[in-house]
């Protein structure tokens, strides 16, 4: 009780001189006593410091983990946004390739006359195994009708079988009921394009007696009687022969052809559509 009531006294005091510093010379007997009783509250100072210390330590703690999550949060997002920025980059860089090679391939000597470009981009791709369509950002309102060809910078992709205003159905050359009249560019062979295992192409009705050998380069045949005429111009280029082999049971050869069209990375095509009505 009695060490209560004393200490009581004692911050009773320290107020009093420190109100009254505030009021006082900083020389005289009023500075001494006021010094005198700071030297006494001292350990009391020393007592308090040190009980506050280790809680002061927990803020300390505490407070620099959450600035610590919230700057981790913040470089997290930061990278997401980097991350995000880099891929959209890649892909417009890859897609403006593509516009260019899609470019030098209409502006050059293979790109059929009588019939002009409608550039665009695939928007949808085959949503199974067995589906061999895309669907193009471009319609009847640009031109675009059945049977319109389709084709990327490499080669040909394929026909349009449905439109609307403002897309269309392309099914592409791997579909089982596609038939692509072609010919050997260098023997000057006639076959049928049509769809072979996976992604590969072959190029049938050969005759055995016709000669064709690996790596030549088989384009669209275009049309051969008016009375006829074919969906696809002339020179639209296929693909590359990749073998050819024969067998005592067929009547033609086995012609297999890899397509020069990357089919399952479709981005920028053009739409060939005739100059002329016919």
């Amino acid at each position: 009780m009695v060490r209560r009531l004393v200490l009581a006294a004692l911050v009773l005091v320290a107020l009093a001189l420190l109100t009254v510093s505030f009021r006082s010379p900083t020389s005289g007997a009023l500075h001494d006593l006021q010094g005198a009783g700071a030297s006494a509250l001292r350990p009391f100072q020393v007592a308090a410091d040190r009980v506050a210390r280790p809680f002061q330590d927990v803020y300390d703690y505490f407070s620099g983990l959450a600035n610590a999550k919230s700057e981790n949060a913040k470089l997290k997002r930061e990278l997401r946004e980097a991350n995000a920025q880099l891929n959209a980059n890649v892909v417009a860089a890859a897609r403006a390739q593509e516009l260019e090679k899609l470019l030098r391939f209409e502006q050059g000597n293979t790109f059929p006359k009588d019939y002009r470009p409608v550039n665009t981009s695939v928007i949808s791709y085959p949503t199974g195994s067995f589906a061999k369509e895309v669907t193009i950002a471009a319609g009847s309102s640009d031109g675009v009708r059945l049977n319109t060809p389709v084709v990327t910078a490499d080669g040909l992709i394929g026909h349009v079988t449905n439109t609307s205003p403002h897309t269309a159905l392309v099914t592409l050359i791997t579909d089982p009921d596609s038939n692509v009249p072609s010919v050997d560019v260098t023997q000057h062979v006639s076959g049928l394009i049509r769809q072979g295992q996976g992604s590969s192409l072959i190029f049938d009705r050969v005759p055995k007696a016709d000669s064709i050998r690996r790596g030549e380069i088989i384009v669209t045949r275009g049309t051969v009687d008016r009375r006829y005429p074919d969906i696809y111009p002339y020179g639209i280029p296929v693909g590359r022969v990749e073998s050819v082999g024969e067998s005592d049971i067929e009547s033609y050869l086995t012609v297999q052809v890899t397509p020069f069209a990357q089919l399952d990375h479709l981005d920028a095509v053009a739409a060939l559509v005739p100059i002329k009505k016919r």
